[in-house]
């Protein structure tokens, strides 16, 4: 009887209005579980097309170099084969000649005919990584093929995560293809490349994001900054800020008055372009303010710029200095970080970071500095900031005029 009942209504033709239902906590509850469900049903089959198509773009890259191509069948054969794949697939913009000759680039990027063993240790790297418990793909946030997947990140189970056909490794497929031209176009080894693969799915790295940390050389300056962590910090807590922290910072967006400005109109220049300052210090990190005043002992003290890290979730005090460093800026910047631990700090924070950021720094000046101090810090340099265009003044063009004119009437 209910049966009937419910295929009459089909039949029907109404209004559903929000007084026609009872709504109650566990209606609610039930929808936002929908909610769940659904999102968690298109991240997967996002992230399932998207593993297809690359393993479609390997194979392919592979075929190329191993049926010699441009040997057996002339040296326009990709260019005959995009046009060929575009007329069968017209809805399917991935098969333009450059995006071939990509294809076959990527694959002999890890696996090239002269060095058999690049695609043995990509897998073992990549099976490394697979291995650290990664349950979460933090919004690989970019194109997937040719859409936008906003926050490509999920549950995908407890179960391991397994290689795929042939010698294609797991994790490339967590990577969007664009991605991957990034990488194997502007890296210059497999070890540099398989550090953007890595960032990117830890970090959820849009392109525009990994084309910055490759422009600013991220794999030579990471985790290399002069540091004390070891000592200080649990071993792993010392690793990951190892990982966040660079050894030399590009302050290209920033511009000052000349070339003797101080750290105060440098901390201006920096502010003024808070959203360039935040994507070069890197993800993570979120700017809780200049010049952050505390009072000590009945005195004003100021820092320059205070940090606070979510992945890391801690403080990090930045110091700046408009010149070399000096053993005295280590013991200022150890107070401070001193001073954050007891003022601003929780139980539920790690322990607060310094950071020191000089325009020179001497290595064993700095080590030597950090002898007896016990809070963690670590001292960075800069570079590339602009000096201002100055104009001349009015009285300085009068006289220049006056120079020209002489030298016409003689």
């Amino acid at each position: 009887m209910k049966k009937n009942k419910d295929l009459q209504k089909l039949d029907q033709a109404y209004i559903v209005k929000s007084h026609d239902v009872h709504i109650d906590d566990e209606y609610v509850r039930w929808i936002a579980e929908l909610k769940h469900r659904y999102r968690s049903a298109q991240v997967k089959a996002a992230v399932k097309v998207n593993t297809e198509k690359l393993l479609f773009n390997w194979q392919l890259g592979r075929d190329l170099v191993q049926k010699k191509a441009e040997e057996r069948w002339g040296a326009g054969v990709v260019e005959q084969l995009s046009l060929d794949l575009k007329r069968e697939f017209p809805n399917d913009n991935g098969f333009s000649t450059t995006n071939l000759w990509y294809m076959k680039k990527w694959y002999l990027f890890y696996d090239g005919e002269n060095d058999s063993e690049k695609l043995q240790r990509l897998v073992a790297e990549l099976q490394r990584i697979e291995n650290q418990n990664v349950k979460k793909l933090h919004q690989l946030g970019a194109e997937l093929t040719d859409e936008k997947l906003h926050q490509l990140g999920g549950e995908f189970g407890e179960q391991k995560l397994q290689r795929l056909v042939g010698e294609f490794p797991t994790l490339l497929s967590f990577v969007p293809w664009r991605h991957h031209v990034e990488i194997i176009s502007k890296c210059k080894s497999i070890d540099e490349a398989i550090f953007y693969i890595n960032k990117t799915i830890e970090q959820g790295l849009s392109r525009d994001a990994l084309i910055n940390c490759i422009k600013a050389n991220l794999y030579e300056h990471q985790g290399k900054v002069i540091n004390n962590f070891d000592n200080n910090l649990p071993a792993v807590q010392s690793k990951l800020v190892q990982e966040v922290l660079k050894e030399n910072y590009n302050f290209s967006f920033a511009t000052v008055s000349n070339e003797l400005y101080d750290e105060e109109e440098l901390e201006e220049a920096l502010s003024k372009n808070i959203t360039d300052m935040l994507l070069e210090m890197g993800t993570g990190f979120a700017f809780l303010g200049r010049q952050r005043q505390l009072v000590v002992g009945g005195r004003m003290r100021k820092i320059d710029l205070l940090f606070y890290h979510i992945r890391l979730r801690c403080y990090i005090v930045c110091e700046l200095k408009a010149k070399q460093f000096e053993p005295e800026f280590a013991g200022k910047l150890n107070f401070y970080v001193n001073a954050v631990d007891e003022l601003m700090k929780t139980e539920d924070d790690n322990p607060t970071i310094g950071l020191l950021i000089c325009s020179n720094t001497n290595k064993t000046e700095v080590q030597w500095s950090f002898k007896g101090i016990n809070t963690p810090i670590g001292v960075a340099t800069y570079n590339n900031i602009r000096i201002k265009d100055v104009l001349p003044s009015q009285e300085q063009l009068e006289e220049r005029m006056k120079l020209i004119q002489n030298k016409v009437k003689r």
